[in-house]
């Protein structure tokens, strides 16, 4: 199957390619013009999709290292790496899966600019997938660099009144961490005169250097997960995005942080990882509680999910750090898994937002009399978000949890309390949107959820409970590569 991974990443751009084209030749104000756009977007992230279940099944889970690689002379010792291993193939997987859910989600929100919206969210798939895949630094960092531009314009254009002040603060904080990680990645080709990741792995950098290059890559994954207190801009951007845009953004690119982590912190810079490791678990306690204090404050609904996806993220970055085996897999599975019920659960905000036209949670109320159908969906994945055990919440945070407990106790038993504060601020929520009586005189005429939208939420429902009642689905390819990882750490550090 020697090039379906260049196949996979490059995909979204024959969608580009070919709306572009339609443009050309059609007259854009036909409204016939949007829905055709509609259509090939739509048929693109579907074969994305395809391809990226075929290199699934064609993967050897037996196998830990890197898999399906292609490599080509670029320029200047610059090589175009390709590769995909247990722990980013799911990534891909989870990538092109949220997409076509993301499209139909835009279907009849957005109504301006069609064209240009589906270019960025084709072009958004494309550099994602291809930070998964990268095999060679320089080409990690284009991919990771260029993602920001289609997700700066998704927010700046299409969202709310305050879109421009939520973009630049997401492409600034951002871009500053990028940064610091690039003067690192170049720091790593002069010394080891080498930009290939595979050769990196296992390079043995000295601790001294590690310490600074393992600082200026969590100066970039710490923003992107993001970890507290680096966070503030992931509310804002999220209040001010489109909905299918909150989906790509706690879906996806949060994952990148972890994923980075997992991929350069953890295998490349161990004794310095080591080092950290205090300073990341109380970084991470503090995020699990006080934004679960802070999301149960919350008037807004984007904002208090936003705050919880910061919460969660403290799971991944507790496990990441623990060091053993059941962490890794826990905080691998959490993204996963995080990366389906948060999706969900924007998506419900973007339901009854696109019928009332605000977020504010006060204003509903008794939804359960209108909207049963809605009722149940939302109860599932805020059980989900809660950690109930049957979904895919609990696996990853009991995982990250017990890896936590075995490197350090008290760290876990604080961040055991984020458990409960999290069901105290999401049932909080849906006892006051769903239950009691249909107070709001405006709420009488909502609909509960049509054909487009139960669609919607199908694959997203069963993802959530085949995750949580069959995990192995996951571990049995995560398994090779994660015992590999915590073997190199163990290796390096003697722990």
């Amino acid at each position: 199957m020697n090039g379906i991974l260049s196949i996979t990443v490059l995909s979204p751009l024959i969608g580009v390619a070919a709306i572009m084209l339609l443009r050309a030749f059609a007259k854009p104000d036909d409204p016939r013009t949007s829905e055709a756009v509609r259509w090939i977007a739509l048929a693109n992230t579907l074969a994305t999709l395809g391809l990226s279940v075929l290199m699934v099944a064609q993967f050897d889970p037996h196998k830990s290292g890197f898999q399906f690689v292609e490599d080509l002379n670029w320029f200047s010792g610059v090589h175009y790496r390709m590769g995909v291993d247990g722990i980013s193939i799911l990534f891909v997987l989870l990538t092109a899966f949220l997409l076509p859910l993301c499209i139909v989600a835009s279907w009849k929100s957005i109504t301006n600019r069609v064209v240009e919206y589906m270019i960025a969210f084709l072009m958004l798939e494309g550099m994602v997938l291809g930070v998964f895949c990268a095999l060679d630094l320089i080409v990690f960092y284009l991919y990771f660099e260029f993602q920001l531009l289609p997700m700066f314009l998704i927010i700046g254009i299409w969202g709310g009144k305050n879109r421009l002040y939520a973009a630049f603060k997401f492409f600034l904080y951002t871009l500053l961490g990028s940064v610091l990680m690039l003067a690192a990645i170049l720091a790593m080709v002069v010394i080891a005169h080498t930009s290939s990741i595979p050769e990196l792995l296992a390079y043995k950098f000295s601790p001294a250097v590690q310490t600074w290059l393992w600082l200026a890559f969590f100066a970039s994954f710490a923003v992107k997960m993001p970890m507290w207190p680096f966070h503030t801009w992931l509310p804002d951007a999220h209040v001010e995005a489109p909905t299918a845009g909150s989906v790509i953004l706690a879906g996806i690119l949060l994952k990148m942080g972890g994923y980075g982590f997992m991929r350069f912190s953890l295998p490349m810079f161990p004794n310095a990882s080591v080092l950290f490791t205090p300073m990341v678990f109380t970084l991470s306690v503090i995020a699990i509680i006080y934004t679960s204090l802070v999301a149960f404050r919350q008037t807004d609904f984007k904002k208090l999910i936003a705050y919880s996806s910061v919460a969660h993220m403290g799971f991944v970055t507790l496990g990441l750090f623990s060091g053993n085996l059941q962490g890794e897999q826990g905080a691998l599975f959490q993204m996963i898994s995080h990366g389906v019920i948060s999706g969900a659960l924007f998506l419900c905000v973007g339901v009854v937002y696109d019928r009332m036209h605000t977020r504010e949670i006060a204003f509903y109320g008794g939804l359960a009399n209108r909207m049963p159908f809605y009722a149940a969906v939302f109860m599932l994945f805020t059980m989900g978000n809660v950690g109930l055990p049957g979904t895919s919440g609990f696996i990853g945070e009991i995982l990250s949890l017990t890896g936590t407990y075995g490197a350090s106790t008290w760290p876990a038993i604080l961040a055991s309390t984020g458990v409960i504060l999290s069901a105290v601020y999401a049932l909080n929520v849906y006892r006051n949107v769903t239950f009691g009586e249909l107070t709001n005189p405006a709420l009488a005429a909502i609909t509960d959820l049509d054909r487009r939208e139960l669609t919607l939420f199908v694959p997203l429902i069963v993802a959530t409970l085949w995750l949580g009642l069959q995990p192995g689905l996951v571990f049995n390819i995560t398994d090779a590569s994660v015992s590999h990882l915590v073997g190199v750490y163990h290796a390096a550090t003697g722990r």
